[in-house]
């Protein structure tokens, strides 16, 4: 099977199962518990863990909050802010084109008073940053984009919107799931004041993420989950010692790999790209391509139901789009933001390259995919 479905999930790297797999039946200690003598080593270990995710996104190890993903993260940024909201700072700005659970979120803390912006972005995808600065009021608190999208894989200018952020004193976060441990981002460097990151998008382990939240100056935050004051207070819980060990690792290795891959699946996304254009000249590619992630595709073969595309391939793995809203039957929300025609949006695929995928799985991929759409497209056209 080849697996070209990496923006979804990416499977756990074997180097990483191997550190995790200690924690589960031989140092399974609860680093919280003062019963032991051996908690020691694991609370290092967790330390060393914090300091490999902080290494890769240019934090400190105690700005690094884990929590149970990036949904988690997210809403944890944004409805940390209510006692904020409360005291008379409460506007919000995003994008119509963020996650859903960003955009539920929003909505929720509606109901408390946020008031919230969500502008429209242009047809590439990316931010109109004029009607940006025109969003702004004297009340604006956060604003939340995400980095890469999860879906087309167009990188917005975090910098830009970031440094409009910080001379304005308006906090930025930013949904970084789709980013991190693929392209450059340093939280220093970009300004950004709280993100959100998820372990399994890089090859660690499902169930862990973390917020970032910078500390100088530290930002408050109202938790979600109380209880044993773990996480600085933030989130309390008992950590997942073997899901921390595995996030960590996964963290170090895509540190050290990042730029090899960036431009290795960057050639298979293009050499892809180019079996498909020569098959189909028509074909159109959603969203800015000179803005992307290098192992991202999203593209819409005329006269092609991506859906019915997808269910007929046997050996290859691709998605209609994100993986958190896939049983929904309305239209993506994403291609739909960016003003696309419903024909378009029907006909999306996403196509994410990988670790593991080879420039052997990439033609064979796109033969298959060829074929069965000019199947599709031959049973279209004998019934007009």
């Amino acid at each position: 099977m080849i697996y070209l479905d990496n923006h979804s999930t990416t499977p756990v790297d074997n180097r990483v199962l191997n550190k995790m797999l200690p924690y589960f039946s031989i140092k399974y200690n609860n680093p919280h518990s003062q019963a032991t003598v051996h908690n020691s080593s694991i609370i290092k270990e967790i330390d060393n863990a914090r300091k490999h995710i902080a290494n890769l996104i240019g934090a400190e190890k105690d700005e690094i909050v884990f929590t149970s993903g990036a949904t988690e993260s997210n809403n944890l940024a944004i409805k940390g802010m209510i006692s904020k909201v409360k005291r008379g700072k409460n506007h919000f700005i995003t994008l119509s084109t963020e996650h859903k659970c960003v955009l539920e979120a929003l909505r929720k803390i509606e109901f408390e008073g946020a008031q919230v912006s969500v502008l429209k972005v242009k047809k590439n995808g990316l931010i109109n940053i004029e009607d940006f600065k025109k969003s702004i009021k004297k009340e604006t608190l956060m604003v939340s984009i995400m980095i890469a999208n999860n879906e087309t894989g167009v990188i917005q200018p975090i910098e830009k919107i970031a440094k409009i952020c910080k001379q304005k004193g308006i906090l930025f976060h930013t949904d970084a799931a789709q980013a991190i441990g693929k392209i450059k981002v340093n939280v220093k460097k970009m300004n950004i004041d709280l993100m959100s990151i998820s372990s399994h998008k890089f090859y660690g382990p499902k169930g862990i993420g973390a917020l970032y939240v910078r500390k100088k100056p530290r930002i408050r935050l109202n938790s979600l989950i109380d209880g044993g004051g773990q996480e600085m207070s933030i989130r309390s819980g008992t950590l997942p010692v073997p899901l921390c060990i595995g996030f960590g690792e996964a963290a170090r290795i895509a540190n050290k790999t990042l730029i090899n891959e960036f431009k290795r699946t960057k050639l298979l996304r293009d050499y892809f790209l180019k079996k498909i254009e020569e098959a189909f000249p028509d074909v159109i590619i959603n969203g800015s391509f000179k803005s992307r992630l290098p192992a991202n595709l999203n593209i819409s073969i005329n006269g092609v139901d991506a859906e019915t595309l997808i269910s007929k391939l046997r050996n290859t793995v691709i998605s209609a789009g994100s993986a958190c809203s896939s049983n929904d039957l309305e239209p993506s929300p994403v291609l739909s933001g960016m003003g696309l025609k419903d024909n378009i949006i029907r006909s999306a695929l996403r196509i994410g390259f990988g670790r593991y995928t080879s420039k052997k799985d990439t033609t064979m991929a796109a033969k298959e995919i060829i074929k069965v759409a000019n199947e599709l497209r031959k049973n279209v056209n004998s019934n007009i």
